[in-house]
Parts: C-alpha cells; sequence; structure tokens
C-alpha cells in the first residue's frame, strides 16, 4: 500500500478577510502610485463595484493633499450604485477644489438617481451654494433639510444661518437661528457677525445681549463687530465689561482690541494689552503678531513695532508687509527699500502685491521718485505681479506730490484698465499742492461724479477755484453739494491720556476743561507770534482753533515738561496746523506726534518728519 502524502493547503480568503488587507493599505496610502497600486489589487479581487473599497478609494483621491480629483472622478464615473457617503466625498472634493457649481449639480445628480442624503450631505452643498451665489438652488436645499428631518441638527442649521448672511437675507437668518433646538457658540457667533458685516450693529448687540451665558468666543464676536464698524468706544466699553465678568482674554480678543487700538490711536491701552499677552502666555500666531506691529505703527511707536518685529522667531508675509508699510507712513522711505531687500534675502517668504504697494507708498511719502518707478516695473520682471489699480494710485501719487503731474496724467490715460475714483482722487490731490487748476478741473469733474457723496471731493475742487479767484465755479461747486444733500465731514482730532480718549471738533467747547484749552491756545499762538508772524486782526481767525491745535493745547496742559504729546486726526492736516506744530514743538522743546489721513508728522525743535513734504 503506498504511502499517502498529506500537503498543507491555504485556506480560501472569506471576503471579510480579502477586504481587510487592501482596505488596511488603502487607508495608509502617501501617494497617488501607492493608491494605484492598491486599487489594481482590489480591481483584482473583483471589488471595483464595492462602495466600501472605491469609498476609500475616492476619499483619498478626492481630500488628500496628494490626491487627483480627476483620477476620483473617474472612479466615482464607473460606480453602479455610489452610496450617500461617497457623494458626501465628491461633495467636499469639489468645495475643496473651489468646484462649487461642479457640486451643486452633482447634488442634483444624486437625487436623480434616488439616493437619500444625510446630515453630512447638506453643510458642503449649502457652502457651495454661498460661493457660487446660487439664491435658487440654495433655498430648495433649505427645503431638502427640512424634508429630511434635519431641521433640528446644529451643524446643518449653522450653515444654513451663514449661507442666508451671505446672502444678505437676515430675516430668513434670524428665522433659522429662532427655530433652533440647540444654540451653540457658532449660531450666536455667526448671525452676530453677520449683522455686522451688512452694517446692522445694533441688532448684533441685541443677539448678544439675549445670550445667557457669553463665552469668549461670544464676546470675541461683538467686539469684533464694533470694531469691523468703526464704533471703537463701544468696544472699549465692552472690553471692559468683558474684564468686569472675569472673562479671560484670549488671541482672538486681544486682536480685535488691538485693532479697536489702533483706530483710536490709543497707545496706553495697546501698551497695556501688549504686557497682557506676554506675561499671560496668548500664543503669539501670525495674525496676532502682525496687529501688534500694526498697532504700534498706527499709534505713532515706530521703535516698538520694529522691536517686536525683530524679535518674532518667524516672520510671515504679513508681518514683513506691515513693517515695511509702517515704515511708509512714517516717511521712512529708505528704511522701507533697505527692510524689502531683508526680505527678499528670506528663503522662506515671498513679497506679495501688498509688499509692493507699501514699497510704492514708502517712495510717494519720500519723494523717492527714481525708486518708485523703478520698483513699479520690478515687481512685475522679477516676481510676475501685474499692477493692480491701487499700485497705479500709488505710481500717480508719487509723481504727483512730486510735481510730475503730466506724467502722472499719462499713466492714468494708459493704464490697462480704467481709472477708479481712488487713482483719479491721486492726482486731484497733487493738483491741488501744486495749484495747477488746468489738470484738476478735468479730474475733478470725474472724481465728483464718480464719489458724488464724499464731500472732500467737492471741497478740494472748491478750494482750488478759490485760489484762482474764479467765484462763479465756487458757488456752483457749493450749490451742488446743497442739492445733493452732501454735508462737508467734520474733522476732529484725539488725544489719550492715562487710558481716557478726548476727542475735539473744531470750535468746540463741549470738553469740561474748554476754558483752560482755549487760554493755553491763546498762550501758544501769543509765544509763536513773532516766529509766526500773526497780525494782531488774525487773533480770532478760525484756524486758531482746528481741532488739532485744542487737542495739542490740551496735550500740554496735561502732560508733564520733556513727554511726547500723541494726537490722531480723521483728516489731512492743513498748512496752517502743520506750521503752529512745528513752531510749537520749538517753542515748548516738546516732540508732537500727529497721525493724519495719510501718514504720520513727527514735529520736534521746529522742523516735521515729512520736510514739508505730505
Amino acid at each position: 500500500m503506498s504511502a499517502v502524502h498529506f500537503f498543507p493547503t491555504t485556506p480560501t480568503p472569506s471576503i471579510s478577510t480579502a477586504k481587510a488587507t487592501p482596505f488596511k493599505n488603502l487607508d495608509s496610502c502617501s501617494t497617488m502610485a501607492e493608491l494605484k497600486q492598491n486599487h489594481a489589487y482590489i480591481i483584482k479581487l473583483g471589488l471595483s463595484s464595492d462602495n466600501d473599497a472605491m469609498g476609500r478609494v475616492i476619499k483619498f483621491c478626492a481630500l488628500s493633499k496628494s490626491g487627483d480629483l480627476n483620477y476620483a472622478l473617474k472612479v466615482f464615473a464607473l460606480l453602479p450604485h455610489p452610496d450617500a457617503f461617497i457623494y458626501n466625498t465628491m461633495f467636499r472634493g469639489y468645495l475643496q477644489a473651489h468646484l462649487y457649481k461642479n457640486c451643486i449639480i452633482l447634488y442634483a445628480h444624486m437625487l436623480e438617481n434616488f439616493v437619500t442624503p444625510n446630515k453630512f450631505t447638506f453643510p458642503p452643498v449649502i457652502r457651495a451654494c454661498c460661493f457660487d451665489s446660487a439664491v435658487k438652488e440654495a433655498k430648495q436645499v433649505h427645503a431638502h433639510v427640512i424634508k429630511h428631518g434635519y431641521s433640528r441638527d446644529s451643524f446643518c442649521q449653522n450653515n444654513l444661518i451663514h449661507m442666508y448672511v451671505n446672502f444678505d437675507s437676515l430675516e430668513e437668518a434670524k428665522w433659522v437661528f429662532d427655530n433652533l433646538d440647540k444654540k451653540d457658540d457658532v449660531s450666536w457667533t455667526t448671525l452676530i457677525s453677520g449683522y455686522s458685516q451688512w452694517g446692522y450693529l445694533d441688532e448684533a448687540f441685541g443677539v448678544f445681549e439675549l445670550m445667557p451665558v457669553k463665552s469668549s468666543a461670544m464676546w470675541n464676536a461683538i467686539i469684533a463687530a464694533c470694531v469691523q464698524n468703526n464704533r471703537f468706544h463701544e468696544a472699549f466699553a465692552l472690553f471692559d465689561r468683558m474684564r468686569k465678568e472675569n472673562v479671560e482674554m484670549d488671541n482672538f480678543v486681544a486682536a480685535s482690541m488691538l485693532s479697536a487700538c489702533t483706530g483710536l490711536g490709543a497707545l496706553e491701552q495697546g501698551e497695556w494689552i501688549y504686557e497682557y499677552i506676554k506675561t499671560n502666555t496668548i500664543k503669539l500666531d501670525t495674525k496676532l503678531a502682525t496687529t501688534i506691529i500694526d498697532m504700534f505703527c498706527k499709534c505713532g511707536r515706530l521703535d516698538k513695532a520694529f522691536e517686536v518685529f525683530n524679535g518674532l522667531p518667524s516672520k510671515g508675509v504679513s508681518s514683513w508687509n506691515s513693517m515695511i508699510g509702517g515704515f511708509a507712513m512714517h516717511g521712512k522711505g529708505k528704511e522701507a527699500l533697505k527692510l524689502l531687500k531683508e526680505m527678499e534675502g528670506e528663503k522662506r517668504v515671498t513679497p506679495d502685491h501688498v509688499t509692493f504697494l507699501n514699497v510704492l507708498g514708502a517712495c510717494a511719502h519720500s519723494g523717492l521718485v527714481e525708486e518708485g518707478r523703478y520698483y513699479f516695473s520690478y515687481m512685475t520682471k522679477v516676481y510676475g505681479i501685474s499692477p493692480r489699480m491701487e499700485h497705479y494710485g500709488c505710481l500717480v501719487d508719487l509723481l504727483g506730490r512730486a510735481g510730475l503731474l503730466d506724467e502722472a496724467k499719462k499713466v492714468i490715460d494708459e493704464m490697462p484698465m480704467k481709472a477708479d475714483v481712488g487713482v483719479l482722487g491721486a492726482l486731484l490731490g497733487a493738483c491741488k499742492i501744486h495749484g495747477n487748476l488746468d489738470i484738476a478741473e478735468e479730474i475733478g469733474k470725474q472724481v465728483i461724479e464718480l464719489e458724488p457723496d464724499n464731500s472732500g471731493r467737492y471741497v478740494l475742487l472748491a478750494n482750488l477755484y478759490t485760489k484762482a479767484g474764479r467765484w462763479e465755479e465756487v458757488a456752483h461747486i457749493r450749490k451742488l453739494m446743497n442739492d445733493r444733500g452732501v454735508k462737508k465731514e467734520a474733522g476732529f482730532s484725539m488725544i489719550e491720556l492715562e487710558g481716557t480718549i478726548s476727542k475735539f471738533i473744531a470750535g468746540g467747547r463741549s470738553h469740561p476743561e474748554a476754558k483752560e484749552i482755549y487760554a493755553k491756545i491763546e498762550e501758544i499762538l501769543g509765544c509763536i507770534k513773532v516766529m509766526y508772524d500773526v497780525g494782531e486782526e488774525e487773533s480770532e481767525n478760525p484756524l486758531n482753533y482746528h481741532s488739532e491745535k485744542l487737542a495739542i493745547a490740551y496735550g500740554l496742559l496735561k502732560t508733564k515738561a520733556g513727554e511726547t504729546i500723541r494726537i490722531t486726526k480723521n483728516l489731512r492736516v492743513c498748512k496752517d496746523c502743520h506750521e503752529v506744530s512745528k513752531l510749537t514743538s520749538r517753542v515748548y522743546d516738546r516732540e508732537i506726534v500727529v497721525r493724519d489721513r495719510n501718514r504720520f508728522h513727527h514735529f520736534k525743535g521746529g522742523v516735521c518728519s515729512c520736510n514739508d513734504y505730505w
């Protein structure tokens, strides 16, 4: 009897066992090459129509950084019955690739194939409708949310609130919000931010006050709303209230409050917040670091801004841009260009269009005409950055300030796009500086029609006509303003002393110490009369009581000898105030720092940092 040999055999794997290894490999893929190898193996196993297997392939291709959306589309197209998970993955892939219309079309395809949406379907589709401004489709999706029973799902509902806010349909947004069973932080902040976005700050306050428990995120939402709407005093009041309620300041609130400090020129408050950030280990991310630099630059402490900038372990492009912009607004053009060279030496950052906008602005404020021309071409030749409208505005401003009005006008005439009011306004301002009525008359009429509600445009042209003695045209401009209901923008100046901000308007007497302030102005004018050659008949000149003079007088009353006086003004400093500020700095041996609409003026020893070039 011959021996019988038994050979061990490999058991046939079950489907579940066969799936396990390749599925595991799919989930650990890091490149498309790996993915394709595993995909081929899955097809070999006969799983090319398996939604679980193909869903993993599509997920990697559609959502991974090293994926391939086109490959995902090919796999998807071959599936006989894709399920909701696969559709949802494709929605997210389209959204990630900014293919919003494709996302909406695919949702219609899903419904046509009788695949039931789930709660993960609606958020990406709703967001796609927002980005594509698909209002009609968005309302249909909202109806489907209700139809499929997700009207109580906060994730879906929060996206709907955001959607209606995006469409400026605030009544619908509030309706969705009011019908939410459970409102979370996202619900509250989305509605508050939505009202703020469209300028309805009082409504935002109303929602905020309804909140039973106000988290740090809620406080930031309402404070940020105030800052975005330039209601800085209310932001400070809320901040004080927040601290009294023992809510910790986080990096978001800090950034919002630093922006409020920037808006008001509130250096002392800004310094306090900066110290708080340092001592309370608030994470100094790129955004917060940039906000700190911007605050110090715009509150007149360029040295402090540069100190913070140099102390950053890692500098993003926004930090570089903010510091270059800081040098620009303080009239330190050469320092701005030097910093650009340092930025170009860094391998991790590349200058962008904002960088060169600040560089051109620095050249404009410092009279660096040749350098400005050079960098206007340089940004395109070296970095491929095509000039935008704002860059042309800076170039026109640069040439105009330097008195090269014909060249500035030629730039406008040869621009590849039609000049906007900012570009034309830059040339009009230059015409006023150099008294060129011919160009001003042509440009001024265009500017007024482009921006009919801006009083400054009318006033500028009227002043030029006045200087030329053309009284009929002056009367016509004033009548045009009256007929259109355009009111001249009121000038005001602010000064912060001991954490309190005082605001002055020209000729205003509402300040509790108005009597002492006006007496101080008379003292100042008396001291500089000889140098400034003010005649007795001019002692009651309204120019004597411009807002920045009142603020400077108050600063002299309230500060000690040797202390710097810092003023923030909403309009451009006039020639008279500029001259008086120079002489006051000399007579009282004080540094006076004035931030106007365009730039900073550092008055010291009878001269200004702008060298009378502003």
